[in-house]
Parts: C-alpha cells; sequence; structure tokens
C-alpha cells in the first residue's frame, strides 16, 4: 500500500464575505470574497451540498463478485447512466443510516455487513459535496421503494463485466467509476 503523506498546516483562504444567491430543495449556491493563500482577492461561487452516499453493493454468491447497478435518466448529462445507488444525507441522518436507506429505497436490497471503504469530494472546484462509499455485503433482495421521480433499472454484473464497461465508456459516472476501480484492486488482492 502506498502511503500519501498528511498535508502541513498551510494557510487556507480567508472569507472577506459570503452571500446565498441561490436556495433550492437539494443544494444553495453562495458567492464568496475570500483572499487566496497566495494573497490573491478573488470571488468563489460555491454550491453547498449537504453530502452524499454511494453504496457499493456486492453480491457474492458466484465465483465472481457481482455489483448492483443501476441505470436511470440524468437530466443533466441528457443521457441514461449506469451508476451505484446514491443519495443525498438527510438533514440529522448519519452517513451509514442514509446508504442504507438509499439501498433499500433505490432497490429494495439490504445488506447485512458495511464497510465505509473512502470518501471524496465530487468536484472540489466549486462544489463542497463529498460523497462517502459503502461496500455493501450479504445482500438480501426486497421492494423498491423509489421517490415518484426516479425509474430505475438494475442489474447484478459481474465484476471483470463492470470493470470492462468502465473501460470501454458504458459507465460514465465518476463515483462508479472509481468505486468499481477500487473492487477491482480490492479483489486482486
Amino acid at each position: 500500500m502506498v502511503r500519501m503523506p498528511k498535508s502541513s498546516r498551510k494557510p487556507k483562504a480567508r472569507v472577506l464575505s459570503s452571500r446565498e444567491v441561490f436556495r433550492g430543495p437539494v443544494f444553495r449556491v453562495t458567492s464568496d470574497q475570500v483572499i487566496e493563500p497566495g494573497g490573491i482577492r478573488a470571488r468563489r461561487d460555491i454550491v453547498r451540498h449537504p453530502g452524499s452516499v454511494v453504496i457499493l453493493a456486492v453480491e457474492e454468491s458466484r465465483s465472481q463478485p457481482r455489483v448492483l447497478l443501476e441505470r436511470q435518466y440524468r437530466h443533466a448529462a441528457q443521457d441514461y447512466l449506469w451508476e451505484l445507488p446514491a443519495g443525498r444525507i438527510d438533514e440529522g441522518e448519519s452517513e451509514l443510516a442514509g446508504a442504507k436507506r438509499e439501498l433499500l429505497e433505490e432497490t429494495g436490497y439490504t445488506a447485512r455487513r458495511w464497510q465505509r471503504i473512502f470518501r471524496f469530494y465530487a468536484s472540489p472546484g466549486f462544489v463542497d459535496e463529498t460523497m462517502a462509499v459503502y461496500l455493501a455485503r450479504g445482500l438480501r433482495p426486497g421492494i423498491a421503494q423509489p421517490e415518484a421521480d426516479e425509474v430505475i433499472e438494475q442489474r447484478l454484473v459481474p465484476l471483470p463485466a463492470a470493470v470492462s464497461m468502465v473501460m470501454a465508456g458504458g459507465i460514465r459516472d465518476a463515483k462508479t467509476i472509481s468505486a468499481v476501480l477500487w473492487l477491482a484492486h480490492w479483489e486482486r488482492g
């Protein structure tokens, strides 16, 4: 395992002012005037998001693990995308509780074993959203409870096929790409 050194205490931007310019049901946007660590004054418009969870649900009853993928329409991408189950963390909800809720709502599955495997920023240039990826194992099928606007197709895909989908451009969602490649690396031991 490669260990990266922890960042030393470097100066951060100093916020001179911050004002909310948009508030919606999922996120809000602030326009901040800051002095950057290098001394430059700049305007930074930031999408403020409460954070999300991503579920890498793995079914292990066969010789090769299978990954639970969803396909749904994403308006911003103007296309149907293959993704891992995921969703926003509700106010007052823990990451793990959010992950369990999202897996059940979107797919009907529950899992016996949960482990947070990594956490990352979705797009740190202008979004403060973090995504916590949870490995869910010991899957049990059930009845999905999607929200009214969610039309979700789901499929258990053998891990080598999911990796091939990533490499061929069939999976174009960053959270799914990173988690599938993490699992392939982890499986190699």
